[in-house]
């Protein structure tokens, strides 16, 4: 082999090598994604159960239950619809009912229920996601009186 066989032949393999690195790097994210639903949106998608999601909205009022040890149940609401969640484990400090909230999980195979593994509350007082501030607004829904939601 001449010296710029040899030299092709080291390009041509860096090159493959990462080519197949960015594909496997795309499939491990592609294999992560958690698409995001509120709830009225949930009737019209088909998940197939255990699905991971994310499911945003509002802690709808009077629908926090504390069960055995860490086990909280509640109701996510946008108003058209409504989904109860379970959790285990430990709240942020920031979960309270009527503020926007964000959980990660799957829905139980044949029931309506909706398993986090994840719950994000708010961070401050004017903070919602996007999704689920846009939402409220069509609905005419206020939060509080305030205008500046993000």
């Amino acid at each position: 082999m001449t010296r710029k066989q040899k030299r092709l032949a080291i390009i041509g393999g860096g090159v493959s090598f990462l080519i197949a690195a960015v594909f496997l790097v795309m499939f491990a994210f592609s294999q992560a994604v958690a698409y995001f639903y509120v709830p009225g949106d949930l009737e019209k998608a088909s998940l197939a159960p255990g699905t991971r999601i994310r499911l945003g909205g509002l802690v709808e009022t009077g629908s926090l239950k504390r069960g055995e040890g860490k086990t909280v149940t509640f109701n996510v609401t946008d108003t058209l619809g409504t989904v109860p969640v379970t959790y285990t484990g430990i709240l942020p400090d920031l979960f309270r009912e009527g503020q926007g909230v964000v959980a990660e999980g799957a829905f139980v195979a044949d029931s309506p229920v909706f398993v986090a593994d994840t719950v994000l509350a708010k961070h401050d007082e004017t903070y919602m996601p996007k999704d689920v501030a846009d939402r409220l607004k069509a609905q005419g829904v206020t939060l509080g009186g305030k205008e500046n939601i993000q």
